[in-house]
């Protein structure tokens, strides 16, 4: 795949980008690795200060990167704007939050025979980071945040469509005040991951993608005896039970389907509602969804815009297509619409079944389906049979409920009446073949430390 710049609302290539030579890989990973031997002894209260200076640059920045984040991938001027604060949000976290989450960890001494022991955590080095188109900026800065303010240093491998956002990463945190060569974008092709990851200067690896990219390089880590995070693929569940709010539920559902032209991993996807309430979730979920306006990103009043890729729309269809040819039943959309660009219509579906594709996978675009279940308990098997567990959704005002779906559900985040999303504050992360590790939080920033047991004994 070229490194490019092509608009996803015309397909017309915008501005292309060479990639690295050998050589010049090469003279990347060694400027890497030397940083990396000085960043390391610089203090958590520098380390902070920069990572405020980022933000301040940021925030004046906001209508300018918002507008590089829509031309590359498509998402509306709004949502963008939406990532851009969330990513100042996060870097004024680990500023703020980070030298707490680097102090040492005092233990029971005497317990050990020790006259103190305690857990320091330290940099590892530098750590390569794959990551993907959906969200490029936000994506990138939750793992460049905490490995920055935890003393690593970053290599960014970005998606090949948005090279302007991961050029532009690496610009803020140099303008910032950072040490020379402590954050850098590789412009490479996927089949030069392998090469860096391999590559004894990088210590450790996380990547945000597809399983199939998860499993490459988790082998790869795993033959190299190299720590790896992976977030990987999300068909989320989202539950509604009769003692909900239904209007609000269904106005969250619309924005957990459609949010960013509904290509997260932690869109909600797959919509399990109580028989009780169906007939009715079903027609203010298709009213609200037939309502939202499909078009140019810039514009005001769009609220989907077209999907980031070509290939990406042609994996929607393939999707409902087959799950058409099958018997599932299209209450809405469900076929491309005439003109330029890689535009497809919010779409609902029912009667999925497991002979569909689309029962078993991820469908990464604006395509809802959903379920008649008797019971949460109902609810939760349909739910749990899926091999993904990144997040979950429930609505429900029941305690009851409540309890019983964060006890059973099978994923690595469960909220309850509100739309799953990312906070710098609270972890995240998946199981099962969403993948492993956690990003955000004080969890996140540990993924890639050594917790360093030190034991000093009695004096003689």
């Amino acid at each position: 795949m070229a490194i490019a710049t092509t608009s996803p609302v015309t397909g017309e290539v915008l501005r292309r980008f060479d990639e690295l030579t050998p050589d010049e890989l090469e003279d990347k990973l060694a400027r890497a690795a030397a940083a990396a031997a000085s960043y390391r002894l610089t203090s958590p209260e520098e380390r902070a200060g920069w990572l405020q200076h980022a933000a301040e640059r940021l925030e004046k920045e906001i209508e300018s990167v918002s507008r590089m984040i829509t031309t590359e991938m498509g998402k509306t001027f709004r949502a963008a704007e939406e990532e851009v604060v969330k990513c100042v949000r996060g870097l004024r976290f680990y500023a703020t939050e980070g030298p707490a989450f680097l102090r040492d960890l005092s233990g029971d001494s005497g317990r050990v025979g020790a006259k103190q022991t305690f857990v320091t955590y330290q940099p590892i080095g530098p750590v390569l980071a794959v990551m993907p188109w959906n969200l490029p900026l936000w994506q990138a800065m939750r793992f460049a945040a905490p490995a920055l303010m935890a003393g690593n240093v970053g290599l960014l491998k970005h998606a090949s469509n948005v090279p302007q956002c991961a050029l532009y990463l690496e610009e803020l945190f140099r303008d910032a005040g950072f040490p020379d060569d402590v954050f850098q974008t590789l412009l490479i092709s996927a089949g030069r991951v392998e090469q860096v990851l391999r590559d004894p200067r990088v210590a450790a690896a996380t990547l945000t993608g597809s399983e199939p990219a998860g499993r490459s390089v988790a082998t790869i880590a795993g033959n190299e005896i190299k720590k790896v995070v992976l977030e990987l693929g999300g068909s989320d569940p989202f539950i509604v039970m009769p003692s909900t709010n239904l209007d609000r539920a269904t106005d969250v559902a619309v924005k957990a389907r459609c949010l960013n032209n509904g290509q997260s991993c932690i869109n909600g996807k797959r919509f399990f509602v109580h028989q009780d309430i169906g007939d009715a979730f079903i027609e203010m979920f298709v009213t609200k969804m037939d309502a939202l306006v499909v078009g140019d990103p810039m514009d005001e009043g769009t609220d989907v815009g077209p999907l980031a890729t070509e290939s990406g729309r042609r994996d929607v269809e393939s999707y409902v297509d087959d799950a058409v040819s099958k018997g599932a039943t299209v209450l809405l959309g469900g076929e491309r619409p005439p003109g330029p660009g890689w535009f497809y219509p919010p779409t609902v579906l029912t009667g999925i079944t497991p002979e569909m594709n689309m029962y078993h996978e991820e469908v990464f675009g604006p395509v809802a389906q959903v379920w008649t279940v008797p019971s949460l308990e109902e609810a939760l098997r349909e739910a749990n049979g899926h091999p993904y567990g990144l997040g979950s959704n429930l609505w429900s005002e029941d305690q009851d409920e409540r309890e019983l779906f964060v006890r059973d559900v099978q994923s690595g985040m469960a909220f309850i009446n509100g739309n799953t999303t990312s906070y710098p504050e609270i972890p995240f992360g998946g199981v099962k073949r969403s993948g492993y590790g956690r990003e955000l939080s004080d969890l996140g920033m540990r993924e890639f430390m050594n917790a360093k047991t030190v034991w000093v004994g009695q004096d003689a």
